[in-house]
Protein backbone atom coordinates (compact mmCIF):
# COMPACT_ATOMS: atom_id res chain seq x y z
CA UNK A 1 0.00 0.00 0.00
CA UNK A 2 1.54 3.34 -1.04
CA UNK A 3 1.84 6.39 1.23
CA UNK A 4 -0.91 8.26 -0.68
CA UNK A 5 -3.51 5.60 0.11
CA UNK A 6 -2.23 5.18 3.70
CA UNK A 7 -2.69 8.94 4.26
CA UNK A 8 -6.29 8.77 3.04
CA UNK A 9 -7.18 5.70 5.10
CA UNK A 10 -5.58 7.09 8.30
CA UNK A 11 -7.88 10.12 8.51
CA UNK A 12 -11.16 10.18 10.45
CA UNK A 13 -13.00 11.21 7.28
CA UNK A 14 -15.14 8.57 5.61
CA UNK A 15 -15.82 10.61 2.43
CA UNK A 16 -13.33 12.33 0.11
CA UNK A 17 -14.05 14.59 -2.82
CA UNK A 18 -11.73 14.70 -5.80
CA UNK A 19 -11.40 18.46 -5.27
CA UNK A 20 -10.18 18.16 -1.66
CA UNK A 21 -7.80 15.30 -2.53
CA UNK A 22 -6.26 17.35 -5.36
CA UNK A 23 -5.81 20.26 -2.92
CA UNK A 24 -4.29 18.00 -0.23
CA UNK A 25 -1.93 16.31 -2.71
CA UNK A 26 -0.95 19.29 -4.87
CA UNK A 27 2.18 17.55 -6.14
CA UNK A 28 0.06 14.94 -7.94
CA UNK A 29 -1.26 16.06 -11.35
CA UNK A 30 -5.08 15.86 -11.68
CA UNK A 31 -4.96 13.18 -14.42
CA UNK A 32 -2.54 11.07 -12.37
CA UNK A 33 -4.79 11.46 -9.32
CA UNK A 34 -7.82 10.31 -11.35
CA UNK A 35 -5.86 7.26 -12.57
CA UNK A 36 -4.78 6.40 -9.03
CA UNK A 37 -8.30 6.74 -7.61
CA UNK A 38 -9.68 4.59 -10.43
CA UNK A 39 -7.03 1.95 -9.63
CA UNK A 40 -7.87 1.98 -5.88
CA UNK A 41 -11.59 1.64 -6.63
CA UNK A 42 -10.94 -1.23 -9.05
CA UNK A 43 -8.71 -2.89 -6.44
CA UNK A 44 -11.34 -2.52 -3.70
CA UNK A 45 -9.21 -0.13 -1.59
CA UNK A 46 -11.68 2.74 -2.03
CA UNK A 47 -15.39 2.90 -2.83
CA UNK A 48 -16.69 5.21 -5.58
CA UNK A 49 -20.04 6.69 -4.50
CA UNK A 50 -20.76 9.13 -7.30
CA UNK A 51 -18.84 11.41 -9.63
CA UNK A 52 -16.02 13.09 -7.70
CA UNK A 53 -16.85 11.42 -4.37
CA UNK A 54 -15.06 8.47 -2.79
CA UNK A 55 -15.32 6.61 0.51
CA UNK A 56 -13.03 4.30 2.48
CA UNK A 57 -15.73 1.62 2.17
CA UNK A 58 -19.51 1.19 1.97
CA UNK A 59 -19.91 1.97 5.70
CA UNK A 60 -19.44 5.71 5.19
CA UNK A 61 -21.13 8.44 7.26
CA UNK A 62 -24.25 9.50 5.34
CA UNK A 63 -24.37 12.93 6.99
CA UNK A 64 -20.77 13.47 5.88
CA UNK A 65 -21.74 12.52 2.32
CA UNK A 66 -24.63 15.00 2.38
CA UNK A 67 -22.19 17.75 3.34
CA UNK A 68 -19.87 16.83 0.45
CA UNK A 69 -22.55 16.60 -2.26
CA UNK A 70 -23.49 20.29 -1.94
CA UNK A 71 -21.45 22.84 0.00
CA UNK A 72 -22.30 24.89 2.01
CA UNK A 73 -25.01 22.80 3.63
CA UNK A 74 -26.12 21.40 6.96
CA UNK A 75 -28.41 18.58 8.16
CA UNK A 76 -31.79 19.98 9.17
CA UNK A 77 -35.58 19.72 8.76
CA UNK A 78 -37.24 16.33 9.35
CA UNK A 79 -33.95 14.50 9.98
CA UNK A 80 -33.19 16.66 13.05
CA UNK A 81 -36.85 17.04 14.07
CA UNK A 82 -37.25 13.25 14.25
CA UNK A 83 -34.00 12.81 16.21
CA UNK A 84 -35.19 15.45 18.70
CA UNK A 85 -38.64 13.86 19.09
CA UNK A 86 -40.47 16.88 17.63
CA UNK A 87 -42.00 14.75 14.87
CA UNK A 88 -42.72 11.06 15.24
CA UNK A 89 -42.67 9.97 11.61
CA UNK A 90 -39.37 8.44 10.54
CA UNK A 91 -38.06 9.29 7.07
CA UNK A 92 -35.37 7.21 5.37
CA UNK A 93 -34.39 10.31 3.40
CA UNK A 94 -31.83 12.73 4.80
CA UNK A 95 -32.98 16.37 4.73
CA UNK A 96 -30.39 19.07 4.15
CA UNK A 97 -30.44 22.88 4.04
CA UNK A 98 -28.43 24.13 1.07
CA UNK A 99 -28.16 26.87 -1.57
CA UNK A 100 -30.26 24.91 -4.07
CA UNK A 101 -33.12 22.42 -4.04
CA UNK A 102 -32.21 18.98 -5.35
CA UNK A 103 -33.03 15.33 -4.76
CA UNK A 104 -30.04 13.03 -5.10
CA UNK A 105 -29.96 9.27 -4.61
CA UNK A 106 -26.73 7.56 -3.57
CA UNK A 107 -26.67 3.84 -2.88
CA UNK A 108 -29.83 3.16 -0.84
CA UNK A 109 -30.32 6.69 0.52
CA UNK A 110 -32.11 9.72 -0.91
CA UNK A 111 -30.79 13.16 0.03
CA UNK A 112 -33.33 15.97 -0.12
CA UNK A 113 -31.67 19.38 -0.37
CA UNK A 114 -33.90 22.37 0.33
CA UNK A 115 -32.84 25.84 -0.74
CA UNK A 116 -32.53 28.52 1.90
CA UNK A 117 -31.40 32.11 1.25
CA UNK A 118 -27.60 32.47 1.49
CA UNK A 119 -27.87 35.01 4.34
CA UNK A 120 -29.63 32.33 6.44
CA UNK A 121 -27.62 29.34 5.18
CA UNK A 122 -24.28 30.88 6.09
CA UNK A 123 -25.39 32.12 9.53
CA UNK A 124 -23.80 29.77 12.09
CA UNK A 125 -26.34 30.48 14.86
CA UNK A 126 -27.94 27.24 16.02
CA UNK A 127 -25.60 25.09 13.92
CA UNK A 128 -23.37 22.45 15.51
CA UNK A 129 -20.06 21.84 13.77
CA UNK A 130 -19.13 18.15 13.77
CA UNK A 131 -15.84 16.82 12.41
CA UNK A 132 -16.95 16.51 8.78
CA UNK A 133 -20.46 18.00 8.61
CA UNK A 134 -22.77 20.54 10.24
CA UNK A 135 -26.15 19.84 11.84
CA UNK A 136 -28.92 22.16 13.00
CA UNK A 137 -30.02 22.31 16.63
CA UNK A 138 -33.67 21.24 17.14
CA UNK A 139 -34.60 24.94 17.39
CA UNK A 140 -32.84 25.83 14.14
CA UNK A 141 -34.38 22.81 12.34
CA UNK A 142 -37.82 23.84 13.63
CA UNK A 143 -37.34 27.38 12.35
CA UNK A 144 -35.96 26.21 8.98
CA UNK A 145 -39.11 24.13 8.58
CA UNK A 146 -41.46 26.95 9.62
CA UNK A 147 -39.58 29.28 7.26
CA UNK A 148 -40.12 27.04 4.21
CA UNK A 149 -43.56 25.62 5.10
CA UNK A 150 -46.40 27.95 5.94
CA UNK A 151 -48.38 25.15 7.58
CA UNK A 152 -46.77 22.20 9.27
CA UNK A 153 -47.88 19.83 12.01
CA UNK A 154 -45.38 19.08 14.79
CA UNK A 155 -46.19 16.12 17.05
CA UNK A 156 -44.35 17.33 20.14
CA UNK A 157 -43.05 20.87 20.74
CA UNK A 158 -41.83 20.05 24.29
CA UNK A 159 -38.18 19.43 23.29
CA UNK A 160 -37.84 23.02 22.02
CA UNK A 161 -36.11 25.67 24.10
CA UNK A 162 -38.34 28.66 23.30
CA UNK A 163 -35.71 31.18 24.46
CA UNK A 164 -33.33 29.74 21.85
CA UNK A 165 -36.11 29.77 19.24
CA UNK A 166 -36.68 33.51 19.81
CA UNK A 167 -32.92 34.21 19.73
CA UNK A 168 -32.72 32.57 16.29
CA UNK A 169 -35.89 33.99 14.67
CA UNK A 170 -34.27 37.34 13.65
CA UNK A 171 -31.80 35.63 11.26
CA UNK A 172 -34.73 34.81 8.94
CA UNK A 173 -35.84 38.47 8.60
CA UNK A 174 -39.43 37.37 8.01
CA UNK A 175 -42.29 38.96 9.96
CA UNK A 176 -45.02 36.52 8.89
CA UNK A 177 -42.77 33.65 10.00
CA UNK A 178 -42.28 35.34 13.40
CA UNK A 179 -46.07 35.43 13.81
CA UNK A 180 -46.33 31.73 12.93
CA UNK A 181 -43.65 30.91 15.53
CA UNK A 182 -45.68 32.76 18.19
CA UNK A 183 -48.77 30.78 17.18
CA UNK A 184 -46.85 27.50 17.58
CA UNK A 185 -45.68 28.66 21.01
CA UNK A 186 -49.25 29.53 22.02
CA UNK A 187 -50.41 26.12 20.81
CA UNK A 188 -47.69 24.46 22.89
CA UNK A 189 -48.68 26.46 26.00
CA UNK A 190 -52.34 25.55 25.45
CA UNK A 191 -51.50 21.84 25.08
CA UNK A 192 -49.32 21.95 28.22
CA UNK A 193 -52.16 23.53 30.23
CA UNK A 194 -54.56 20.85 28.98
CA UNK A 195 -52.22 18.09 30.17
CA UNK A 196 -52.00 19.70 33.64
Amino acid sequence: MDSFLKTILRTDQTIFSFKELSMRFEAIAPNTLKTRLHYYVKNGDLYHIRRGLYAKNKNYNKFELAAKILTPSYISFDTVLFQAGIIFQYFREIFVASYQSRIIKCDDTTYIFKAIKPIILTNAAGIEFKEEYCIASPERAFLDTVYLQKQRHFDNLAPLNWDKVHELVPIYKNKSMQKRVLLYQELYKHQTMEIK
